[in-house]
């Protein structure tokens, strides 16, 4: 028993051999006390030892019409007896022999000359079967039913077109690369023949890698098998084989038994939620209604985890029976409790904050009392009053996954037969334990039609930002009367992707003071409290200082005149960044302009009225998208000092 535990057992071989096969079982002891696994190739048997008589094997270099793509092969068996010929979809062979004349019709493949190629299994449906015999596979044939010029695989080509071609634009056809032994087909042309004549070779390949693989379950082995198009007969069985969140075209292939999946999702599901999980409820999951394939509410959709959704659909309802509709009652949204994570004992109970109640008019009243119930009811059929109208709710959710508190907030009011189809609202927010509730403007780029988030940094602090508008991005609101004096302090928010401009006008009377008449106007144009930066992302948080821009000014003055602020622009450049599928708009810069004009202190001995303007410019400087690559693995190995013992 040599060193390392490894039984070697051999047949009478040369000297050579015998030494480099004693050096690899050295190699492999060694391996095995390290720990590393080595699956070591084939041997080629030996020709030519007294007494011995191995199979017939040859090491020849590969042909040369193979071309640059054709690997290097280590053939272990010279020509097939017989004339392996194509099935009705691969080529078949020809005899090896140069004076054989070329056959007029191919014969049925010679399975002797192969076997270790097993037959392809049957394949249940309609699809065909899966090849697994490279002598019928035959990647250069694209023309139906003619021939391929030099396409020495075809099946569509007879001996006649065989003795025309130049060389075989396939000379050889493999499986898988890696697998440590395999089948190859070898093709070329025989031009010393009278004609010129194809050969065939069927040879076993092996892998000299010691990595290699050395059986493989994968059953549609080297074809790809078309789906199966579903009908009106298989149509039931194809909804049972692929319905569900996963499917597998074999239902025989399996990685894990039933229970260890079981065992395994119950032990994810039960440590916390993660996202876009449906959230569960004592007797399913939390509804949220949503419109799917129409505008009607489907109320089988469930919310998922850390998923913000405002959804609005409709219903068609009868006034007469509005009182037994589950979807128009408090108690549909609110008589489970949630679970506070997956298929766990803990429940959470959602918790009424608030009931507003709208008039048939329009005008809402909140109630001072959220613990009453009030129902849907109908009035002699013409008129239903508490009707579930609007439906938020409020989720609070811990760092670990954990649903802690479950708020809910109504708006019931009342609807007649006028206001039908009825619409309603759903809306679910989802907050971190002790934080406050920002609200984003994309995830992570930025939104069209979202407003641009902005805040401050106080010297040695971060930014500082809340969900108040005025800390957005805003400018100058128009108004009907254009005065700018009663517009002051109205302001709205900077869209992303709009481009916008409003106004108002001034009236200057005599005897004013320029230096208060600018401050007037310069607080008019920015307001109060004007933000400093903004942020890069729609998602960006306010502790990740790096991901928000600075707003740079720009405002020009002249000494010795009065300078007056006429007009407030801002330019805000963004680029595309990300990969090419799914650009995520970024800001790069955000400048703010201020123009003034001159105006000389006689101008104001009489009134006159100046026009007052603020504008909003997006400015897209993506640059050409480029392709990128990753980079090539490397692999670090490191090797023990006596590994190639007694090599060296």
């Amino acid at each position: 028993m040599p060193r390392g535990g490894v039984w070697l057992f051999s047949p009478i071989i040369p000297r050579g051999v015998a030494l480099v096969t004693e050096a690899l079982a050295r190699v492999a002891g060694m391996a095995l006390r390290l720990g590393v696994l080595l699956l070591l190739p084939l041997l080629p048997a030996v020709r030519g030892v007294s007494g011995q008589s191995g199979p017939a094997s040859a090491s020849p270099q590969p042909s040369a019409d193979a071309g640059p793509s054709a690997p290097s092969v280590w053939p272990q068996a010279a020509e097939t007896s017989g004339r392996p010929a194509p099935s009705p979809t691969a080529p078949g062979p020809d005899p090896g022999g140069a004076a054989s004349p070329a056959p007029t019709s191919l014969p049925p493949p010679d399975t002797s000359a192969a076997p270790s190629a097993a037959a392809p299994e049957t394949r249940a449906g309609a699809g065909p079967s899966p090849v697994t015999d490279v002598a019928s596979l035959c990647v250069c044939d694209l023309l139906v039913a003619q021939c391929d010029i030099n396409c020495c695989c075809d099946p569509d080509c007879s001996a006649a077109d065989f003795s025309l071609f130049t060389t075989c634009s396939v000379s050889i056809v493999t499986g898988d690369s890696q697998l440590c032994s395999q089948k190859a087909a070898m093709y070329s042309i025989n031009v010393e023949a009278h004609p010129p004549e194809r050969t065939f070779k069927l040879v076993d390949q092996n892998n000299p890698s010691i990595f290699c693989i050395h059986s493989t379950n994968y059953k549609q082995a080297l074809s790809f098998i078309p789906p199966e198009v579903p009908t009106s007969q298989n149509f039931d069985n194809l909804l049972k084989r692929f319905e569900g969140i996963s499917f597998s075209a074999e239902s025989d292939v399996r990685l894990n038994t039933e229970s260890d999946v079981q065992n395994s999702s119950g032990a994810n599901e039960t440590a916390r939620y993660e996202y876009g999980v449906p959230i569960q409820t004592a007797d399913g999951f939390l509804r949220l209604p949503a419109p799917l394939v129409s505008s009607q509410c489907s109320d089988a959709n469930p919310a998922g985890f850390l998923v913000n959704q405002a959804v609005k659909c409709s219903r068609m309802i009868n006034m007469g029976n509005c009182s037994t509709i589950q979807a128009l009652s408090m108690l549909f949204y609110t008589n489970s409790s949630i679970l506070a994570v997956p298929k766990s004992s803990q429940m959470v109970n959602i918790t009424v904050q608030t009931i507003t109640v709208q008039s048939l008019n329009g005008t809402r009243t909140l109630l001072k009392s959220s613990s009453v119930l009030l129902l849907p009811m109908s009035l002699d059929g013409q008129m239903c009053i508490n009707v579930v109208l609007e439906v938020s709710y409020s989720i609070t959710y811990t760092d670990a996954g954990e649903i802690i508190h479950a708020a809910v907030y109504f708006v019931l009011g009342t609807i007649n037969n006028a206001m039908l189809p009825l619409q309603q609202s759903f809306k679910i927010s989802f907050t971190q334990v002790k934080t406050k509730p920002v609200p984003l403007s994309g995830n992570p780029g930025y939104g069209i039609g979202l407003p641009l988030r902005a805040g401050f940094k106080p010297p040695g602090s971060g930014i500082i930002q809340s969900s108040n508008i005025y800390d957005q991005l805003t400018i100058l609101q128009s108004s009907s009367n254009q005065d700018c004096l009663a517009v002051e302090g109205v302001r709205t928010p900077v869209l992303f992707g709009y481009n916008t401009i409003s106004g108002c006008k001034l009236r200057i009377t005599a005897n004013t003071d320029c230096q208060l008449l600018a401050s007037i106007i310069l607080n008019v144009l920015k307001g109060q409290n004007f933000p400093e930066y903004v942020a890069s992302f729609g998602n960006s948080q306010a502790q990740d200082v790096l991901d928000w821009v600075p707003i740079t000014y720009v405002q020009s003055s002249e000494q010795g005149l009065c300078q007056i602020p006429v007009s407030f622009e801002i330019e805000v450049k963004w680029t595309k960044y990300g990969s090419l599928v799914n650009p995520q708009a970024k800001i790069m810069n955000v400048s703010a302009m201020v123009i003034t004009a001159a105006l000389a202190q006689s101008n104001f001995g009489s009134e006159r009225t100046i026009q007052i303007a603020s504008s909003v410019t997006f400015v897209d400087v993506s640059t050409p998208a480029e392709p990128g690559y990753k980079a090539k693995p490397t692999i670090d190995a490191k090797l023990p000092f006596d590994f190639f013992f007694p090599f060296i």
